[in-house]
């Protein structure tokens, strides 16, 4: 089951996005808030909207229940965020590959919080990215996960929480040869695919995969 998740950031190149999401048809549509304002934009109908709801007002709330949008309401003061309900909410659905769109912003933050979300224990078993126009950020786990893509493409491969060992490329300009990616230091950012399909093993840590399509 594919499900998509509109988050309340910036939305960057749009049409892009929309022809992304031609793969996506029938995928449940989840809103986190403010992201709901994007789904006529691009092309999707909603199925559920999620959060404190701080942002819309009761004549949305009202279009949304003749439209048959379900609505789950949270508390303004609460220990997650909206995109950390919705993210919830697809997997408890069954979710297994989840697209999260225009989760990042002008709140440096919230942009953070975001995408460490990707290592949120209740996702992982679901394969979660986080699209920006045409770019795409995942985590690969242990023991390894390909990256599709073109040769030329841009791959940085950054720890998460702590330092990532044992990692290994295959098909990168710049190799890995099962050396250790400290947290912090930015020796894995840009490197280039050589191949269509790259291959990553890592014995131990996350690697958040951030794949942009040519030279970034």
């Amino acid at each position: 089951m594919k499900a998509i998740v509109l988050a309340n950031g910036s939305l960057h190149d749009p049409e892009v996005v929309r022809a992304r999401l031609a793969a996506w048809e029938g995928a449940l549509v989840v809103a986190a808030n403010g992201g709901s304002r994007y789904a006529a934009l691009l092309g999707l109908r909603l199925d559920v909207v999620i959060g404190d709801l701080d942002s819309v007002d009761a004549e949305q709330r009202s279009a949304w229940q003749q439209a048959g949008v379900q609505v789950r309401s949270a508390p303004p003061e609460k220990d997650e965020t909206d995109l950390e309900l919705a993210l919830l909410y697809v997997v408890r659905q069954g979710a297994q590959h989840v697209a999260v769109i225009a989760a990042l912003g002008s709140r440096l933050d919230m942009t953070l919080a975001n995408v460490l979300l990707l290592t949120h224990p209740a996702l992982r078993r679901a394969h979660v990215e986080m699209w920006n126009g045409d770019q795409t950020a995942w985590l690969i786990r242990p023991p390894d996960g390909t990256v599709n893509g073109t040769p030329g493409d841009t791959l940085s491969l950054i720890p998460l929480g702590g330092p990532a060992r044992g990692v290994a490329t295959l098909g990168l300009k710049y190799p890995l040869r099962g050396e250790t990616l400290a947290f912090g230091p930015a020796r894995g950012v840009s490197n280039v695919l050589t191949v269509s399909t790259v291959r990553v093993e890592l014995r131990e840590g996350l690697l958040l995969a951030v794949h942009t399509p040519g030279r970034a």
